[in-house]
């Protein structure tokens, strides 16, 4: 590569740093060298009911189909791990995977890397800039490994040696020749931590994630029901799981975000389990403005924290789930509460469950209640 390309190659790095990217490297565009292993993935169905991973697969495995002339891409990543109190937020934060906590990341690193593409046109003018915040079909994590952000651990998300896991990606691909930056070596060795501490063994064997075990699929992707045989392995997480991020040893002690709007906001700071599942449409728009959580929408946020309170199987919930048992216009959510009540157990919880099953006219709901008095 000539001395050109690496001139480029470093002005565009300090260029993504200016903009507030803690990392940014280089990688060639070339088809992706894992296609095969994806594409065996979606054979096997492990991408459960994401069904927009199966589409414009081919833009997934070449980048040049994707955007016509690009020849580089240019990879950045934004730290999100913001030290804060861990008490914070009562019943509900702690069990929110670390990414939802604060804003949304798409509205953050997207205005940063248009302006950072603004800049590139107006340098170089007539090349072709294509910037990406896990909104395309785009293979982040093998872009940002190629340059040389890190390398794809056993728990499947990229690690950086010094950053950890806590690593928010974006991507530009543009039509310049860029100098690539050098892979970073595996840093897993013989480690299964996080295969070890999966809770629903949804980490199948070393780099390999199956999405109809993983608990961040039930509580964000999935719409519905929630199988009864999975609720229990959810546990007490709302929104997302950061298990194999915590137990990992690279993430032991990680450079942290400096980022504000990556951490807890005050409008959601005290928002606990019982709040999260009575919460009316207005003061959950007012609430999550601007938060990814909105993504598991609200009927799925309060499913979730029904499922919590199930298994945290605390007699101080009965009252609630009654209540949402009793009036809540969504059976889905009555469904839920239902399977809560019959896990926390208890008189008061099978008084509730009695007299919901003496008026509810939803079959689904009725076979809930009774599955939870048997």
């Amino acid at each position: 590569m000539d001395t050109a390309a690496r001139r480029r190659a470093e002005t565009l790095k300090a260029w993504a740093l200016e903009c507030g990217f803690d990392r940014a490297g280089v990688a060639r565009v070339e088809r992706a060298a894992h296609g095969e292993a994806f594409l065996r993935w979606l054979d096997e169905g492990r991408q459960a009911g994401m069904g927009y991973l199966e589409r414009r697969v081919e833009h997934r495995l070449d980048a040049e189909s994707l955007v016509p002339g690009a020849r580089s891409v240019l990879c950045v990543a934004m730290r999100y791990l913001v030290p804060q109190d861990e008490t914070a937020g009562g019943d509900l934060w702690p069990r929110v995977a670390r990414y939802a906590r604060g804003d949304d990341y798409h509205r953050l690193m997207g205005g940063r890397l248009d302006a950072l593409c603004r800049r590139i046109e107006g340098t170089f003018p007539g090349t072709v800039t294509r910037p990406y915040v896990d909104t395309g079909p785009v293979l982040e994590r093998e872009w940002a490994a190629r340059a040389g952000l890190g390398a794809i651990g056993k728990n499947t998300n990229l690690l950086h040696p010094a950053d950890g896991s806590w690593l928010l990606l974006g991507e530009v691909f543009l039509g310049l020749d860029l100098a690539p930056d050098p892979p970073v070596a595996d840093l897993c060795g013989s480690c299964r931590a996080c295969l070890d501490a999966c809770p629903t063994g949804a980490l199948v064997a070393p780099y390999l994630l199956d999405s109809r075990l993983c608990i961040s699929y039930w509580t964000i992707e999935h719409r519905g029901a929630v199988p009864p045989e999975v609720r229990p392995l959810v546990g007490d997480w709302v929104f997302g799981c950061d298990v194999c991020q915590e137990v990992c040893p690279i993430n032991a002690a990680p450079e942290t975000a400096t980022e504000p709007a990556l951490g807890l906001p005050e409008a959601r700071r005290s928002i606990g389990l019982v709040e999260l599942l009575e919460m009316c449409r207005g003061e959950y728009e007012e609430r999550f403005r601007k938060s990814p959580m909105k993504r598991a929408r609200r009927s799925g946020l309060r499913r979730n924290a029904a499922i919590a309170m199930g298994n945290r199987r605390q007699p101080r919930y009965v009252p609630a789930l009654a209540r949402v048992l009793r009036s809540s216009d969504d059976g889905e959510v009555r469904a839920h509460a239902a399977w809560a009540l019959g896990r926390i157990g208890g008189e008061r919880a099978r008084a509730a469950l009695l007299e919901a099953s003496a008026r509810e006219a939803d079959p689904a709901v009725r076979a809930e209640i009774a599955a939870a008095l048997g």
